[in-house]
This record gives structure tokens, C-alpha cells and sequence, in this order.
């Protein structure tokens, strides 16, 4: 398992807000998404899984 690519989605100046449809898919499937919903800090798949959105955070591949 190697990080290879780290990306900040949300910044201070500029929220990016998903809901569960549009939570974005990294690389086709390959790298994860970090979102802050209400009910935590989960990853993408878990988002779509508990059926909630939220901020998205950072993607990494």
C-alpha cells in the first residue's frame, strides 16, 4: 500500500459539499475520498454504505 497522490478538496476559503449521489469516485475505485458527515469522519465508500454526505476533505490515491 503506497500513497502516491494526497489531495485537499475542501480549503478554508472554499467549502465542497457532496451529497450521497455525488460523492466523487477516485480513479475509478482505485483511491478513497475522506468526508466529514454528520455522523464522522468516514471514507467514500462508507458515505455511500450509511447513505449520507457530507465535505469532502481530501482524496488520496
Amino acid at each position: 500500500p503506497v500513497i502516491r497522490e494526497l489531495k485537499r478538496v475542501s480549503t478554508p476559503g472554499r467549502r465542497v459539499y457532496a451529497g450521497v449521489s455525488e460523492i466523487p469516485s477516485v480513479r475509478q475505485g482505485l483511491g478513497i475520498a475522506i468526508v466529514s458527515t454528520p455522523k464522522g469522519v468516514m471514507s467514500d465508500a462508507q458515505a455511500r454504505t450509511d447513505n449520507v454526505g457530507g465535505e469532502v476533505l481530501c482524496t488520496v490515491f
